[in-house]
């Protein structure tokens, strides 16, 4: 039987409900908190020193991304995790950043890292719009990703893929690795949970696949990598870019 009231739950589970709840409060309740509910048994076990050292690491977004070109447009997806060390820091973060009208960009890396560059191509890009008189094409923002990735690869952790939809070539999406390599795909994947589904994306894509198709395909292929990757989680964000706008989607985790 399930207890609606409060006031009826057994004494118990409105202790543990309460540790947890502080969980976020700082280091200190955290650890009170996974005493309350069984999960530290001593002191010694999670010291404070412990979590400091946890809470002080990088934000880094360990994380399974994918863009795929369909016929008329692309998906994007990624997953929604953000983590300091083992501490999920952001279970619902976003990354996928748009960078122009009909391009976005997917972060993986360093999450300082992929956002400070994320916001100088959102920036140059507005210049270069403003000059030319047209909307950039996503070669345009590629190269951009590229020149910073590469100029800067011994100084950011950054993985990028950048995807759009532009007048001169559709639908494209453009993969820049961590060393600043930028190569146009027909679907690109990244992020640690990219390797547990190279075999998936390899055996079930096909070229000029339908919208809804290269959606499930996207929604499916994040699926598999977020039950596998300890990294990766949350929910399973899309965007759909093709010349009548952009349709954003969640499925949850």
């Amino acid at each position: 039987m399930e207890f609606t009231d409060p006031l009826m739950r057994p004494r118990r589970d409105r202790e543990i409900g309460a540790a947890l709840a502080t969980a976020s409060r700082g280091p200190s309740a955290s650890i009170a908190a996974q005493k309350m509910a069984g999960m530290v048994d001593t002191p010694s076990q999670l010291s404070r020193d412990d979590l400091d050292d946890e809470w002080s690491k990088p934000h880094s977004m360990g994380t399974s991304i994918m863009a795929v070109e369909f016929d008329g447009g692309v998906v994007m997806g990624a997953d929604s995790r953000t983590s300091t060390g083992t501490y999920v820091a952001n279970r619902v973060s976003r990354k996928m950043a748009p960078v122009a009208k009909s391009i976005y960009c997917c972060r993986s890396g360093s999450a300082a890292d992929t956002q400070a560059i994320s916001d100088i191509v959102r920036l140059q890009l507005s210049m270069h719009e403003m000059e030319l008189r047209e909307e950039p094409r996503v070669k345009e923002a590629a190269a951009l990703f590229q020149g910073f990735c590469y100029k800067y690869k011994d100084q950011v952790m950054a993985g990028i893929i950048c995807a759009g939809w532009d007048k001169y070539d559709g639908g494209s999406v453009w993969s820049i690795d961590l060393g600043g390599s930028l190569v146009r795909q027909p679907f690109s994947i990244g992020g640690s949970g990219s390797s547990y589904i190279y075999g998936f994306c390899d055996a079930n894509f096909r070229p000029s696949m339908s919208r809804q198709e290269a959606k499930d395909f996207v929604q499916q292929a994040l699926s598999l990598a977020m039950s596998r990757d300890g990294l990766s989680g949350g929910v399973v964000r899309t965007t759909i870019i093709d010349e009548n706008g952009i349709e954003e989607d969640m499925l949850p985790g």
